[in-house]
Formats: structure tokens, C-alpha cells, sequence
């Protein structure tokens, strides 16, 4: 076994792509200040990722949990997002035990497709058809955000909508490049049903860095 291999459900050390502090730019917290840590690996392999090289480790990519904490303290807002890849195929405990030590709130945007671990505050799942979601994280969810590429997605979400608990957002997201194509099908569909709202990505429309 290689160290990288090792190290693959090690909670001391988690493979990071980048860290960086901006706005959250969809969902339910939109417009909130937070600090951002992608990890890297993934294997759900989705054709309209935007972020494709978060799906492959690289050795000099794992870092000490201390280290990434310490990072995230140099900025004053308190609400970190986990996000990739896909951070849930990790051993989450460490990591969330030692931010909420330092006051953290802890946000997660995970497919569902691995257990959730960890302490987390907020989940946001937005399920994928190329790696189906576990029934026992939808039902966690606080948000249920479905990014439609193609019209046959709206029956996707309704069937994941029904395996969230009552408390949860159900969000629409127009996939980046087929917004145009989508967005007035998404805003008629939400006004038949208004259990739905519509999430979009606003740090692309405005370039929030």
C-alpha cells in the first residue's frame, strides 16, 4: 500500500485542491461570507463538472488537519464550506471536530453518494445520475439542489424530493451552459410547483473571485 493510499481514510490528513474565502455563491446561503476547502477525488465522474480537476489526487495535495484549520482562522467570517470532488468519500471527524473548536459553522455540498461523517451543520445535496445518492444522506439533507442539464431531469428531482425529511429546501439549478435553454422551462415548472425554488450560481453572473 502507498503512503497516498494510506492516508485515503486517514482523519489527520485530507487531500486539498485549494482553500480560499469569498461569498457562497448558491442555495440558502447565497451572499453569505465563508471560507471554502475543496477537497480533491471523485469518482462520480459528472459530465458538466466545472471543477474536473478536483477528481484526481495528487500525493503533494494531502494536508494536516491542523493546517488546514489554521488557514480558515485568518478570516473573520465563520462558516466554512467542505465541497470538491466529492468530500464525503472522507473521514470528516477530525477536520469538523477542530473547526467547530474554533467556532466554526460547517456547511457540506456532497452528491450523497458516500456516508456522511462528521459534525455538519448544514448538508447540501445535489444527487447525480452517475452515482446515485444514499436514501439515508438525502434524508439528511437541508437543501436538495438539482442541477437540470436536460428536461428529463425535473422527474430526477421530484424522485429524490421524496426521500427528503419536511424541513428541506427543494432547489432547481439550470446547468451553466444550458441556462438560457432551461431557465424559462425551470420558472414555469417552479410556478406549478411552488415547493420548489430556483437556485442559480451567482458568483458566475457577478465573477465573485
Amino acid at each position: 500500500m502507498t503512503e497516498n493510499q494510506s492516508r485515503y481514510r486517514e482523519p489527520d490528513y485530507l487531500p486539498v485542491m485549494e482553500q480560499f474565502y469569498t461569498l457562497q455563491g448558491e442555495g440558502r446561503y447565497a451572499g453569505h461570507a465563508a471560507y471554502f476547502i475543496r477537497l480533491t477525488g471523485c469518482d462520480v465522474g459528472c459530465v458538466w463538472c466545472d471543477v474536473k480537476e478536483s477528481w484526481t489526487v495528487r500525493e503533494n495535495q494531502w494536508k494536516k488537519v491542523d493546517e488546514i484549520v489554521n488557514e480558515a482562522c485568518g478570516f473573520p467570517a465563520r462558516m466554512v464550506v467542505i465541497t470538491g470532488g466529492e468530500p464525503a468519500m472522507y473521514d470528516l471527524s477530525e477536520l469538523t471536530r477542530r473547526l467547530k473548536e474554533k467556532g466554526f459553522r460547517i456547511h457540506i455540498e456532497t452528491s450523497g453518494a458516500y456516508p456522511l461523517s462528521g459534525s455538519l451543520d448544514w448538508v447540501t445535496v445535489s444527487p447525480k445520475k452517475f452515482k446515485a445518492p444514499l436514501q439515508e444522506v438525502v434524508v439528511q439533507a437541508h437543501e436538495l439542489k438539482v442541477v437540470i442539464f436536460h428536461p428529463s431531469d425535473i422527474d430526477w428531482a421530484e424522485k429524490h424530493a421524496q426521500m427528503t425529511n419536511k424541513d428541506c429546501l427543494l432547489l432547481l439549478q439550470p446547468e451553466w451552459d444550458r441556462r438560457d435553454r432551461h431557465g424559462d422551462l425551470l420558472i414555469e415548472y417552479i410556478k406549478s410547483h411552488p415547493q420548489w425554488s430556483l437556485s442559480l450560481q451567482t458568483h458566475k453572473y457577478i465573477d465573485i473571485p
